[in-house]
């Protein structure tokens, strides 16, 4: 059920099927180079989103990994770039190191149309001082993550004064990581008169409230069939009273989505369940009102990051909750109406990946099924509960675990410190790397299951911001 791995942004998307570049208003040489790359025409993202960026409208795009986005905002840049000006006229914010040398290899190639383009990357991870000599000789475009590109904004070492684009790139992950501090503190420093561009694969509350501080009168564009209803699979189960939850970890173990939200109608219900896998040795943490804001923040972190498998919730705790790459829902309990199943279902399924939605329902829970069906205007596939089959290969592990490092915003603790010495201290590679979530007074950054406690070890020696590391490993 895994995700097939997006393209590298180097490769044209298989999906251009639209208008010629030509309609556009590129230069001959341009059309020439992109011709020459295998760009014969548009994808629907660069359809929609080239026209007004070329325009020089600010924009908030949804816009998936592999769909071509790269190459739609870097052809936006170049048009503004004036090459004869050597000053950094553009800068891409990226949450990784490797997406940022995804997208500096793209421009490069797009720039070489034109006169010499000089793009440099700034990223955490890597030394300064290469990249401190990279930006005193100059460039046009800088591409780089928020933390380290603050940083040599903050040290004197990059100047953004003749800067006339500015792309947040995959903004919803940038936000997953923490960096909306730091994105601020980044876009403050860059002229008003700029041009803003922002892509995200999903629309999580923080990119209202990034547009809102950052873009002037967004034009927002979302491809059509995104989230097409069809890549959701709902599937009923006539169950039992008594074999309620034993059905639920019957799914997990046919099934064996890695990531997978558990709907329940009450409290009691989620503490049951929660209990019930725990001891058949998923892992699995529960979300209803009876939790505390610390323990509810914690509980939405790991299982965002993956590090936990099953997430059982309430409707209202789960409110407001948008996980990236959810690849079941189970409705433990039929909802009570139309509009809540929708809800519940719609978790899944997002973007271009594909979803189960399962549901169990007791005879005496037939009633509301059809309601549903009736509200909805679908007839709902059933399957029996005996067809399920346990693979007998044990409850599948979340691919993540989690460290809680003791200090967070009050400590002015930002990402790329954490990230660094992981990194560029410690030697790991930014793909064992997960998400890192800041909040006032801890850190919890996703690693690697398989190394987790030999990066708590080791970690627990480093220090971060010059300080001595304490942390604990949060067990599944």
């Amino acid at each position: 059920m895994t995700a097939t791995p997006p393209k590298p942004a180097t490769t044209p998307s298989p999906e251009a099927s639209g208008p010629a570049f030509d309609t556009l208003a590129l230069s001959p040489a341009t059309l020439e180079n992109l011709q020459r790359l295998g760009y014969t025409a548009m994808t629907p993202i660069q359809a929609a989103a080239l026209p007004p960026a070329l325009a020089g409208q600010d924009l908030i795009a949804q816009a998936r990994t592999g769909s071509g986005k790269t190459a739609a905002f870097a052809l936006a840049l170049l048009a503004r770039l004036e090459a004869r000006r050597f000053a950094v006229q553009a800068l891409v914010l990226c949450p990784t190191r490797e997406l940022a040398d995804q997208v500096t290899q793209e421009v490069r190639r797009l720039a070489r149309a034109e006169e010499p383009v000089k793009v440099v990357t700034l990223c955490g991870g890597i030394a300064l001082r290469p990249q401190l000599a990279s930006l005193e000789h100059g460039a046009h475009v800088v591409v780089g993550t928020p933390g380290r590109v603050l940083d040599h904004l903050q040290r004197g070492n990059l100047t953004l004064d003749a800067l006339t684009t500015l792309v947040l790139d995959e903004a919803d992950r940038m936000l997953d990581m923490g960096f909306f501090d730091d994105i601020s503190a980044v876009a403050k420093q860059c002229p008003k008169t700029r041009q803003t561009l922002l892509f995200s694969a999903t629309y999580p509350e923080g990119i209202a409230k990034l547009s809102a501080a950052f873009l002037r009168d967004p034009k927002q564009i979302k491809v059509a069939g995104q989230h097409a209803p069809t890549k959701i699979r709902q599937v009923f189960f006539e169950v039992r009273e008594e074999d309620r939850l034993h059905a639920v970890s019957l799914l997990l173990n046919h099934h064996r989505p890695v990531s997978t939200l558990a709907f329940c109608n009450t409290r009691q219900r989620c503490r049951e369940l929660a209990q019930v896998l725990q001891a058949q040795g998923f892992s699995a943490l529960e979300l209803h009102g009876e939790l505390d804001q610390r323990e509810r923040d914690q509980v939405m972190v790991r299982f965002a990051n993956q590090s936990c498998s099953v997430l059982v919730a309430t409707d209202i705790a789960a409110r407001g909750l948008d996980i990236a790459q959810l690849e079941a829902v189970i409705n433990v309990d039929i909802a009570i109406d139309a509009a809540t199943h929708t809800h519940r279902i719609g978790r899944t399924g997002r973007v271009d990946e594909s979803g189960w939605a399962f549901s169990l329902a007791s005879m005496d829970e037939m009633g509301r099924v059809g309601v549903i069906e009736q509200a909805l205007g679908f007839t709902s596939v059933w399957e029996p509960l005996a067809s399920l089959r346990d693979t007998g290969q044990g409850p599948l592990q979340p691919p993540m675990q989690t460290l809680q490092i003791v200090g967070g915003r009050k400590e002015k603790i930002r990402p790329g410190d954490v990230l660094g010495a992981l990194t560029k201290d410690l030697g790991y590679a930014g793909s064992q790397i997960g998400k890192i979530n800041i909040n006032e007074f801890s850190t919890y950054v996703a690693v690697q299951r398989a190394i987790a406690p030999e990066v708590a070890h080791r970690l627990g020696g480093a220090k971060v911001k010059g300080r001595g590391v304490k942390l604990r490993l949060l067990e599944p």
